[in-house]
């Protein structure tokens, strides 16, 4: 395991205003998604929580509202550049989605046991796909050793400011039904999808409590952020790939200083139990990071029970085979 020095807190880096200008910018198809209260799960919960479901675009995950958002905001500076991303697959569709769209060339890094149908679908979009190590982290540094070799952008989610404001834009539609929450309990990764709605809710609704979620396999963004300095882990061990983090984001987590509080860490058993139970009374397919939420309320649920609460489905992109293994 290893740490560095405190994480500093300056004047935040994310906008409110930036994050507005997005839900009006972005490409309607992962703008307005549903949302509603799923009365059975609440009943099998014991709760009142409000689903956000973020899978109904062509790339089944909300990452398109980040990458377009970004893209939107950087394209003249990146005009003609060779752009490159690390990715567990969804951040890596989003970035082939948008790239495609302009005709730009896009390299990704993946670790070798990445997703297959995430792989397959980023190089069906036109992304040249590049599998290193077993480990994300370490096929984040192999993209950016080829980005300092080659002179190519690299496009880190959690780490450029307009991503996280693309994904604060769910929470900007989340508010904007007029529903009050007690706390919204967000999936946390690298960050952006926790930062960017953080921000927003506590521009607008500031008693709201913003929880992040991770998987106790991949703890290193919870721990980092409670001991308020960096620490990596040796290793993570999680089905939740899209926050299977062992490395943090160090913009990322300042970002979360002041807009989370609290995260809460969620088992295995948890997460394929959500699974099951989101498919079973919502008729939902969401892959095991985009319940982190909902697993969060079964593994945490006192305290939360009696609040009005909201939850994003940020994925849904399973393979055959890990449908049957995690929802039968």
């Amino acid at each position: 395991m290893a740490t560095s020095k405190l994480i500093e807190t300056t004047t935040h880096r994310l906008s409110p205003d930036r994050i507005e200008r997005a839900a009006v910018t972005i490409d309607p198809v992962f703008r307005d998604t549903p949302q509603f209260e799923c009365e059975p799960l609440s009943q099998a919960l014991g709760a009142s929580l409000a689903l956000k479901v973020e899978t109904m675009n062509p790339l089944r995950s909300f990452k398109g509202r980040g990458a377009d958002f970004f893209m939107h905001e950087n394209a003249r500076q990146l005009a003609g550049r060779t752009l490159v991303c690390a990715t567990a697959g969804n951040w890596g569709q989003a970035m082939a989605w948008v790239c495609r769209r302009r005709g730009w060339p896009l390299v990704v890094y993946s670790a070798t046991n990445a997703n297959p149908l995430k792989v397959e679908r980023m190089r069906a979009m036109g992304a040249e796909v590049r599998l290193f190590s077993d480990d994300f982290d370490t096929a984040k540094e192999e993209a950016r050793r080829f980005c300092a070799d080659s002179g190519a952008v690299m496009v880190e989610d959690g780490r450029e400011a307009a991503i996280a404001e693309g994904a604060g834009t769910i929470a900007l539609e989340m508010l904007r039904t007029g529903d009050a929450f007690d706390a919204v309990l967000v999936p946390l990764g690298n960050g952006a999808l926790l930062t960017g709605m953080g921000r927003w809710i506590k521009s607008h609704a500031p008693a709201t409590r913003v929880i992040g979620v991770c998987a106790e396999g991949a703890d290193a963004m919870a721990v980092s952020w409670r001991e308020g300095r960096l620490i990596d882990r040796p290793s993570v061990s999680t089905i939740a790939d899209g926050i299977a983090v062992r490395r943090p984001v160090p913009e990322a987590l300042a970002d979360m200083q002041g807009t989370v509080d609290e995260v809460l860490l969620v088992s295995e058993a948890a997460i394929e139990r959500a699974m099951r139970l989101v498919f079973g009374t919502a008729g939902l397919l969401v892959e095991p990071a985009g319940v982190a939420g909902v697993a969060a309320l079964l593994e945490h649920p006192e305290g939360l029970r009696s609040q009005r609460l909201a939850t994003v489905l940020c994925g849904s992109n399973l393979t055959a085979e890990q449908a049957a293994r995690w929802l039968v």
